[in-house]
């Protein structure tokens, strides 16, 4: 019988924990943190008009960006962004291995509030990872980067993302920002090279933003400079001796600066900016025969666009027809006589089909305005190119 009592002790007490834990889980509440998911697609078709290769023409995905963020705990987030593309690189036998879409990443990072306050108040944000360069994503605010990518990194002048540290600093009262980050320098497409770090600043200026006046309210002006070395290709070359002059450690200067000027009022979007660039590279084979010779370049890119509404500017209401026209004037090399230049024209109209989807019909030309010679070879700026343009844009 005292079995018998205890047996049914030991059962009830343990009916009773169950249930003491079964209203313990009931009253606690599991917070997941809010996942913020967007992204962009640009697709277009393409129909090429010069001479190089006429009448070729194909339906392209361009890119696919996918943007995930999330909070990472007090002052804190993240921000992932893959980038779909189409493989194109015939390197390692890459192009026959697969010729289709790969997903790598852009941006990449934590981020960290470290000044914070009301809109009206000085507030600065850390960031660490894979993050912006200090000037194209700044661009893209008032150029359409789906019809064509900005004028500096169009030229090859700079990757649109790095790893690296940064800073973003934002003026009070509507004034403007600070950004400057530090990144290893051959942009996000490849892995770090070298180990040489490349600084750089931009200061954004929107003196007018707190006024009343109009479409100039936008304007904004961004001085920009960025400092850059890369590795020289004999970096690892043999110990000196009758084949080698050995290793050469310096960097080769890859500096760039520019002064960026636009509006982007949502009837007018407009912008202006001159950009110089240095450069260096090696020629020879680095042996006492053939040693090493450091050639320098300079250059400059002269650039101009807007985008405008123009039956929105004559009041009728109607705002989704926008025409669009740009200008790139670029100067490769000013050490030749006469200089080596391009141009880059784009003109056309796109559609507003709804407040995040476009279609854009448009024409596009990349031509040589001068040919100098050079030890008796004729230099080619570029090579000749016309196309046009189907464009599509969807944001979601």
């Amino acid at each position: 019988m005292t079995r018998f009592r205890l047996r049914s002790t030991a059962v009830a007490g343990a009916f009773t924990v169950l249930a003491s834990a079964s209203m313990l889980s009931a009253q606690t509440t599991v917070t997941i943190p809010p996942l913020d998911f967007s992204g962009v697609i640009y697709s277009n078709y393409q129909y090429r008009v010069d001479q190089v290769a006429p009448n070729t023409n194909k339906f392209d995905v361009e890119r696919v960006y996918l943007t995930f963020r999330m909070p990472a705990g007090d002052r804190a987030s993240i921000r992932v962004t893959t980038d779909v593309y189409q493989q194109q690189s015939t390197a390692n036998n890459a192009d026959a291995y697969y010729r289709g879409w790969a997903i790598r990443l852009k941006y990449a990072y934590l981020q960290y509030n470290y000044i914070t306050g009301k809109p009206t108040d000085f507030t600065a944000v850390a960031r660490m990872g894979s993050l912006h360069t200090v000037q194209i994503d700044h661009e893209e605010q008032f150029w359409p980067r789906w019809i064509s990518q900005v004028d500096i990194e169009r030229a090859g002048l700079m990757s649109s993302a790095d790893i690296g540290v940064s800073t973003l600093m934002t003026l009070p009262n509507k004034l403007g920002e600070i950004y400057v980050p530090v990144t290893n320098g051959p942009g996000y497409t490849s892995r770090e090279l070298d180990r040489f770090k490349d600084p750089q600043a931009r200061l954004t200026l929107t003196p007018l933003a707190n006024s009343t006046a109009g479409i100039f309210k936008t304007w904004a002006i961004s001085p920009w400079i960025y400092r850059g070395l890369v590795a020289s290709p004999f970096v690892n070359a043999a110990p000196p001796g009758p084949t080698s002059n050995g290793p050469i450690g310096i960097g080769l200067e890859r500096n760039r600066w520019g002064v960026f000027s636009g509006l982007r009022d949502p009837r007018v979007q407009a912008g202006a900016q001159y950009t110089s660039f240095t450069g260096q590279s090696q020629t020879g084979a680095n042996t006492p025969a053939s040693p090493a010779v450091t050639v320098d370049s300079t250059g400059h890119i002269l650039s101009g666009f807007i985008v405008v509404k123009p039956l929105s500017l004559l009041d009728t209401g109607f705002t989704r027809l926008n025409l669009v026209a740009r200008y790139d004037k670029v100067t490769t090399n000013t050490n030749y006589n006469p200089s080596a230049q391009y141009h880059v024209f784009i003109g056309g109209l796109f559609f507003d089909l709804n407040r995040r989807c476009a279609l854009s019909v448009d024409y596009q030309e990349q031509l040589s305005d001068n040919y100098p010679v050079v030890n008796g070879a004729t230099i080619t700026p570029t090579q000749p190119l016309r196309q046009w343009f189907v464009h599509m844009v969807a944001n979601f």
